[in-house]
């Protein structure tokens, strides 16, 4: 299920921005998100809550990744560890909250009253949160500068990479379907970053407009390539103030004259 986020994100973008992608964008997910599934293929077991609730994670999950996206290359254009500092508060009452409710925080006291927290249990804990921390920072740095999408993809990558790791470090068995799985699904990952290094390469690669200059006036001009036309608009705006300047003088001039007459 959470290897459909970038199936959500899309959806978000085309709803509520009307933001579209190429087709090759759209066919590149479709190996990653199958492979991803075919990876984890197992005994799947669940009830119908804790399906609607993982179909809520994984949109709630798109939603922020989309939001955290706008709010550093919107018009606010917030640094990363400023959205960090925004959003942890909420997060850790958030935490509290379900700990409360889950009966984590009586047995939390009921370890800390035992003394059965050693040293090494505090520093792992501390070392959890430091790890977190430069976790959401690479992952809101890595939102600004790819976009929501791109992190998406990258989710999925690592819940391959994670089921390697367990295989490399747990001796975890996997079947001969999760390995063409977590093959495929790295295909499709390839595929999605060759089609995005494409397209920016195309859009680096359009002229840019030309420069607007200013005049010691202040007003605002367009140089051209070549030819006089860059000295036309000075020179008009000059023969324009001399022709006002005479104009007004006979103008004061006119009242005198018809005095004496």
């Amino acid at each position: 299920m959470r290897s459909t986020t970038p199936l959500f994100a899309i959806l978000i973008y085309k709803v509520f921005y009307s933001r579209t992608y190429s087709t090759s964008t759209y066919l590149s997910l479709i190996p990653l998100v199958i492979g991803v599934g075919l990876a984890t293929y197992g005994d799947y077991y669940f009830t119908a809550l804790g399906f609607l609730l993982t179909l809520l994670g994984t949109l709630l999950a798109s939603v922020k990744t989309i939001l955290t996206n706008r709010l550093m290359t919107g018009s606010l254009k917030l640094p990363a560890l400023e959205v960090l500092l925004r959003m942890s508060p909420l997060a850790a009452a958030q935490s509290l909250l379900m700990a409360w409710a889950t009966g984590e925080l009586g047995a939390f006291s009921a370890a800390v009253e035992s003394r059965g927290f050693s040293q090494g249990t505090v520093l792992a804990l501390l070392g959890n949160g430091f790890i977190a921390f430069a976790l959401n920072v690479a992952s809101f740095q890595t939102n600004r500068l790819a976009g929501a999408l791109t992190v998406t993809v990258c989710g999925n990558v690592k819940q391959c990479l994670t089921i390697l790791f367990g295989i490399a470090l747990f001796n975890v068995k996997v079947g001969a379907l999760n390995a063409v799985g977590m093959a495929l699904a790295v295909a499709g990952a390839a595929w999605y970053s060759a089609v995005e290094l494409r397209s920016k390469g195309r859009a680096a690669a359009m002229p840019a407009p030309p420069p607007r200059e200013k005049d010691d006036d202040g007003a605002e001009r367009r140089w051209s390539s070549g030819g006089l036309s860059e000295f036309i608009g000075p020179l008009q705006r000059v023969g324009t103030a001399s022709w006002l300047g005479e104009w007004r003088g006979a103008r004061a001039v006119e009242p005198a004259t018809a005095r004496k007459a």
